[in-house]
């Protein structure tokens, strides 16, 4: 049966995340409906009720994307010229980027190699930021935010930033980039790993804003990874001003024929 990749972007902000809830609507939800609604009849044919849709990146309530992706399967052809009729059904927070058929063993989560985030933090009201932004209007240190955020880099176990009830194997990531930059009057916290954990991108931004006003910043936030005790985290900050950028896949991944 082929399997297709649904590449998607989204705002975050009306709904309750990424994946399907009971009694709340979320991003999977909305674009289940559709795909149903749109292929009702040769989901019909094939005796198939709905579609079983995977992510490959969870995202929180009101946490926006830029890229993100789902797979299924259908025996019946999906292509590109669906994108159009998907997206007119689709509300206005939610686009369908692209459809692609790869082979049945393709997978959108585990065949990723890596996930890139965004934190956007501004520090002067602006109702155009508002919804897109953490608002933070307290002076910040970039140069220690680098210093904190450098003390990420690597194969390490992140525990102390992984938000309780998390049902994972490990906690182990690798953070490939982790810094801290001005951009476009705001400070931005890039972050790039091999996965992530949930809460881990916020608890990393709240804790750093929090630590880098201490004398000591550093040794800090060393105990707090070393610690592996999500209690010493601040997991406070909005999701509205995190995006999910990017989620990579090895070159020629989409080339592959199904």
């Amino acid at each position: 049966m082929p399997r297709y990749f649904l590449e998607v972007c989204y705002n975050g902000a009306p709904y309750s995340g990424f994946q399907l809830q009971e009694n709340a609507n979320t991003i999977q939800r909305e674009i289940e409906t559709v795909l149903v609604t749109r292929f009702r009849k040769a989901l019909a044919e094939a005796g198939m009720g709905r579609f079983k849709l995977t992510g490959s990146s969870r995202t929180d309530a009101g946490v926006h994307a830029l890229q993100n992706y789902f797979h299924f399967d259908a025996p019946f052809d999906i292509t590109a010229q669906h994108v159009y009729s998907l997206n007119a059904m689709l509300p206005p927070p939610i686009a369908i980027v692209g459809i692609y058929p790869l082979p049945a063993g393709a997978h959108c989560r585990f065949d990723a190699v890596s996930r890139e985030y965004k934190y956007i933090v501004y520090q002067h009201k602006n109702p155009f930021l508002a919804g897109r932004g953490y608002y933070y209007p307290y002076p910040t240190d970039v140069a220690r935010l680098n210093e904190l955020a450098a003390l990420v880099l690597g194969q390490q176990d992140f525990t102390s930033f992984s938000k309780r009830n998390t049902e994972v194997k490990t906690f182990i990531c690798t953070v490939k980039h982790s810094a801290w930059a001005a951009q476009d009057g705001c400070l931005a916290y890039h972050v790039t790993g091999n996965r992530f954990l949930r809460g881990m991108v916020r608890g990393l931004v709240g804790t750093m804003l929090k630590v880098s006003k201490l004398p000591n910043a550093v040794e800090t936030f060393k105990g707090i990874i070393a610690a592996q005790d999500c209690t010493l985290v601040d997991f406070a900050v909005p999701g509205d001003g995190l995006f999910l950028m990017s989620v990579n896949y090895p070159d020629g991944f989409f080339s592959q024929q199904p």
